[in-house]
């Protein structure tokens, strides 16, 4: 009997692993499936990880088969498709969201640019001591205000520039008064009393404070969308020079600038452009963001770099190839020229961040000018088969021939431009 039993048990586990071996296959092939397909334009070829034997894939709108997947690559879906099905002997086992981007083109950019940024309220860069009658004293460490740290308000009204400060100051100075000062530090905003004290030696009202309200440099344009005429530079963000922290903008505007000089860069130390702007209040256009990516807002005139003038299609990251690639960028006064690189690295992203690729100058005549990428070279686009890749960012300091490289999409991104249809499915 107990023979029996355990016999029996025996069968009953052995039609259990029976039953489950025909959905090993399906469930991994399920996990290996991925949840959103990008695909570029409507004539490419989308990469997807191989299915295996039986796994077929259906337009969702028409029940069409593409292809029956024993590969990685199948044929893009006709227009206005938006999803596909995965199917395992003939049932479906996922449903798919396709990105189709839109046929988007943007203008090359190259050029040398000067750079005007006006903070947002003032910006602390610095602490210093007030010699009064008793003693030394520092009113601003005193009231915890950190270098850094933004000036918003002063009493309840706002502050855009360091003019507005010294009024408020000597106020509150002659009034033996202390000054109710609203202060941004990141993310957190608060309030502290700050008091002026007596500079016995200037007989001026003072709060030890070095403040800042703006800053300027150059850079290079990257692209402009000829439509909406917004446009992107620079690559990465711009930071004080004294706090290196991230620049929060008011506004700002870019102008014309021309390259005078190139100090050469070399192991250690980064070279650098030496610019004067042009124009003078002459703006070429306005700065309304500055992030990690870049400077970014809309040209109010037309710019042409004398190269690639034409609208240029783009490349996302996972479809940048390591090899021979072009970048636009300016060595002497306003004229724009074509460089060769090697993209010796590129990681396919599937989110934002600013090292996508690492790029070699490659060009015998740019190494003799500039001993690689230097400093007001970052914008400067990089352009691959016919398309734009990215932008140079960065320099590597202890190999001034090498850098990194930000891709393209994420640049359109914070522009506010979108490189995909709007009309989406989502995933089931």
């Amino acid at each position: 009997m107990r023979f029996n039993n355990f016999r029996n048990g025996i069968g009953i586990l052995l039609l259990v692993a029976f039953l489950c071996i025909p959905f090993v296959t399906p469930i991994q092939t399920y996990l290996s499936i991925p949840d959103k397909i990008t695909t570029f334009h409507k004539q490419d070829s989308i990469s997807v990880p191989a299915m295996g034997q039986g796994v077929n894939v259906k337009n969702s709108e028409s029940d069409r088969v593409i292809e029956a997947l024993n590969s990685t690559e199948f044929k893009t879906l006709a227009t206005g498709e938006s999803s596909i099905v995965y199917e395992l002997a003939g049932l479906p086992i996922k449903k798919v969201n396709v990105d189709v981007l839109d046929d988007l083109k943007i203008i090359p950019g190259g050029q040398s640019i000067g750079v005007n940024l006006q903070t947002l309220g003032v910006l602390v860069v610095g602490h210093h001591l007030i010699k009064t009658d008793e003693s030394e004293v520092s009113p601003g460490e005193e009231a915890d205000i950190q270098i850094g740290d933004t000036l918003l308000e002063i009493n309840g009204t706002e502050i855009n520039n360091m003019q507005e400060v010294a009024p408020f100051v000597e106020e509150a100075g002659k009034s033996d008064k202390s000054l109710d000062v609203k202060i941004k530090r990141g993310k957190e905003t608060f309030n502290t009393e700050l008091k002026p004290y007596l500079d016995s030696k200037e007989d001026e009202y003072r709060i030890g404070l070095y403040i800042r309200d703006s800053a300027a440099g150059i850079g290079t344009m990257t692209f402009y969308e000829p439509k909406s005429k917004k446009y992107g530079a620079l690559g990465h963000v711009i930071s004080d020079m004294d706090t290196r922290k991230p620049i929060e903008i008011h506004n700002g505007t870019i102008v014309k600038s021309n390259i005078k000089s190139i100090e050469k860069g070399s192991n250690g130390t980064p070279g650098e452009k030496q610019a004067e702007f042009l124009g003078g209040n002459d703006a070429i256009g306005d700065i309304t963001k500055n992030s990690p990516f870049g400077v970014f807002g809309k040209l109010n005139q037309s710019i042409s770099n004398g190269k690639m003038d034409e609208p240029m299609p783009i490349a996302l990251s996972n479809q940048v190839e390591q090899g021979p690639a072009k970048i636009l960028t300016v060595v002497n006064g306003e004229e724009v020229q074509e460089f060769d690189v090697e993209i010796v690295n590129s990681v396919p992203q599937k989110f934002p961040a600013t090292k996508g690729m690492i790029v070699k100058i490659t060009d015998q005549d740019l190494l003799d000018k500039t001993g690689g990428i230097v400093q007001g070279m970052s914008g400067s686009p990089i352009i691959q088969n016919g398309k734009i890749i990215g932008a140079v960012t960065h320099v590597f300091v202890n190999d001034p021939t090498s850098g990194y490289g930000v891709h393209i999409e994420w640049m359109l991104d914070e522009a506010g431009i979108d490189i995909y249809k709007k009309q989406k499915q989502e995933a089931s």
